[in-house]
């Protein structure tokens, strides 16, 4: 049962989503002004009449038994319960029966009807609680509103120093100050109270629903100015969609809207300079590209054209043309490296990596290249494994000590070293070399796509410019640091930062 009221109310919520009017923020607003309206009108409605009707009933009870109080008086005075034929006592109870409406019924001490304005129960026998309670000197009322009557008890009472008999309803008794020697029992009709009601009402309910208009009008005109500074932001925000704007938008009616368009500046700021950065990026692919195509182009135009007859020219030109060939590979490989982990992180970097024996791998690879320069390598590597992504810290290793050794002088020196840091969970992985260096006001830019020191010493060495912009990313992504210190002329130390591997991590 409890699944298919589940089931239910989810299909009434997907189709109340179907409803574009019924997600409006102009139309809660609406419906909750509307309800806020109403609703307390509908209670002071309600109270006021309820409040109306208890006081009516009430001064209608104490209007009567003071009425009625005054005429056992008479009955008593005049015997009335042992002779019934007073002509004026039964005038008047028949009067006080027409002016309210209702019936008034004399009970004697032995509970016997001695009178009734009806003259229908004359000589009966009545025996109720209302009535015993009436004889042990306790007055009841009793309001029935389906009926619209009052029912209500008086009692007759004399004081017991006049008392001559003894009835039924006095036996047992304690003698008292008073004792009721009987009961006048009268309903009384609330036909007019409730007629007052039904014009009260009615006049109410014309006032209410004036109100319900006005509130209505009221309720549209505000929720459609509370909702405008919202299509005010949808409108700044369409304006900018097709292009950036230097200038920010501003809809400062409210501090809601005012953090939405202070997010979307953020945003707006944020998009700009990804634009301007792919933009650059597109910028330097192209010329990146472009120079070795444009060599490859010439030098094959040259041979095609007979232009070069000498076959060490020839020679010459196919290996310039294979060197341009290789750079231009190596620059489309970088690239599509560089635009793979500039991507969601889909690789796993909680595994235990040993940079030791990637930095030992490195060395064995580049050892032609380090012997053709005579470089010299020193290795101070620890068994402290970092987590991460082998191949991804394999890229890193590589370029930071190929950097090294292309960028040293001929017989100078390499040093890559490993060390925990104080903190005790950081691994220190340092390449520190003798080589050129950096000039001090280009050292913040080596980091940058494309950014070379020298564009004609890079171009000889050879070197795409994208290799420490490649190592900032992996390191990034490891949640790792790099920095660089460089002296020109005396050579340039780089020092990485990378977590260590957690022992208590089950993957190896």
């Amino acid at each position: 049962m409890e699944v298919e009221a589940a089931k239910m109310l989810t299909r009434l919520k997907k189709l109340f989503m179907k409803i574009p009017a019924l997600r409006s923020m102009k139309v809660y607003i609406f419906f909750l002004m509307l309800v806020m309206g109403i609703l307390p009108s509908f209670i002071m409605r309600v109270g006021i009449l309820q409040s109306y009707e208890e006081r009516a009933v009430n001064l209608r009870i104490s209007d009567t038994q003071t009425q009625f109080k005054i005429i056992a008086n008479h009955l008593l005075n005049n015997n009335y319960l042992q002779d019934t034929s007073n002509e004026a006592i039964n005038a008047e109870l028949e009067q006080m029966s027409n002016l309210y409406d209702g019936r008034v019924i004399i009970i004697n001490g032995n509970f016997r009807i001695v009178k009734d304005t009806y003259s229908i129960s004359e000589g009966k026998t009545i025996i109720s609680e209302e009535v015993i309670r009436c004889f042990k000197g306790e007055s009841t009322t009793r309001y029935d509103k389906e009926n619209g009557y009052i029912e209500m008890t008086i009692p007759i009472e004399a004081p017991s120093s006049g008392k001559n008999q003894t009835t039924q309803a006095d036996a047992g008794k304690k003698p008292e100050q008073s004792q009721v020697v009987g009961v006048m029992l009268a309903s009384v009709s609330t036909d007019s109270i409730a007629t007052t009601m039904e014009i009260l009402n009615r006049k109410a309910l014309i006032i209410e629903i004036v109100m319900i208009i006005c509130i209505f009008g009221v309720a549209v005109g505000f929720s459609s100015i509370l909702v405008k500074p919202f299509n005010r932001v949808t409108q700044a925000i369409t304006e900018v969609k097709d292009g950036f704007t230097d200038e920010p938008i501003a809809v400062p009616d409210y501090i809601e809207t005012e953090h939405i368009i202070d997010a979307f500046n953020q945003l707006l700021t944020q998009m700009k300079v990804i634009d301007d950065s792919r933009q650059e990026f597109v910028s330097n692919v192209s010329h990146e590209l472009k120079t070795p195509l444009t060599s490859i182009q010439g030098f094959a135009e040259m041979m095609a054209a007979g232009m070069v007859g000498k076959k060490e020219d020839v020679t010459r030109f196919g290996a310039l043309i294979v060197k341009e060939s290789k750079r231009l590979l190596e620059l489309i490989n970088s690239i599509l490296f560089l635009t793979k982990i500039e991507g969601p992180e889909t690789q796993d970097l909680a595994v235990a990596v040993s940079l030791k024996s990637i930095t030992e791998s490195v060395a064995g690879f580049m050892e032609p290249v380090i012997a053709d320069k005579k470089i010299q390598l020193h290795l101070a590597l620890t068994e402290d494994k970092v987590m991460g992504h082998s191949d991804m810290l394999r890229e890193v290793v590589l370029n930071l000590v190929d950097n090294a050794v292309k960028y040293n002088r001929p017989g100078g020196h390499v040093y890559v070293t490993m060390e925990k840091a104080e903190t005790g969970r950081n691994l220190l992985f340092t390449v520190e070399d003798t080589g050129i260096g950096i000039p001090k006001d280009k050292q913040d830019r080596v980091f940058e796509r494309f950014y070379r020191v020298e564009e004609s010493r890079s171009k000889r060495i050879g070197g795409t410019g994208l290799g420490l912009s490649i190592v900032k990313h992996i390191i990034e992504q490891h949640h790792g640091t790099i920095a660089l210190t460089s002296r020109e002329h005396f050579g340039t130390k780089i020092v990485v930062t990378l977590p260590l591997y957690q022992e208590d991590n089950p993957k190896e």
